[in-house]
């Protein structure tokens, strides 16, 4: 299955919540929520700014600054959610990305090594890398609660 072809089929499905954080200046975080009478009021969660509701995608659209807390609050309500972020297919995976608080990545690695901290498997020559950047893309990782072993 091509990866536009995964995109579609994580955010059409009905069970598990989407976010789509785009990164353009004035851009919202798209939201895709399985149904549930209350999930304007759990989106909101008492804040003064208001979620929006996107008839045209059937979607909720919230500010940025709402991402980490959505990520966190859909893991707590639903144990998973999948996370649609750009990253840019060149970048370098470094100590900032895997010491980084939150769960915004746009590194390479797709955050698979994101606030994983380093296990000493890594050669770090400095907290920032420069590289070539390649076309920007879209990960849709699905992030799960881990079970109680």
């Amino acid at each position: 299955m091509q990866d536009e072809d995964r995109l579609k089929a994580a955010w059409n499905q009905e069970t598990i919540p989407v976010a789509l954080r785009r990164d353009g200046k004035g851009e919202q975080v798209r939201v895709h929520l399985p149904y549930a009478d209350d999930n304007y009021a759990w989106l909101r969660n008492g804040r003064c700014i208001r979620p929006i509701w996107n008839p045209t995608l059937s979607c909720w659209e919230i500010p940025k600054a709402w991402f980490n807390d959505l990520v966190n609050r859909c893991l707590c309500r639903w144990g998973r959610i999948y996370v649609i972020q750009p990253y840019q297919e060149q970048e370098i995976c470094a100590p900032a990305c895997m010491n980084a608080i939150g769960h915004e990545c746009q590194c390479s690695c797709m955050g698979a090594n994101h606030g994983q901290s380093d296990d000493g498997g890594w050669f770090s020559t400095s907290e920032a890398f420069a590289a070539r950047w390649g076309d920007r893309q879209l990960a849709c990782p699905l992030m799960a609660v881990e079970a109680d072993k």
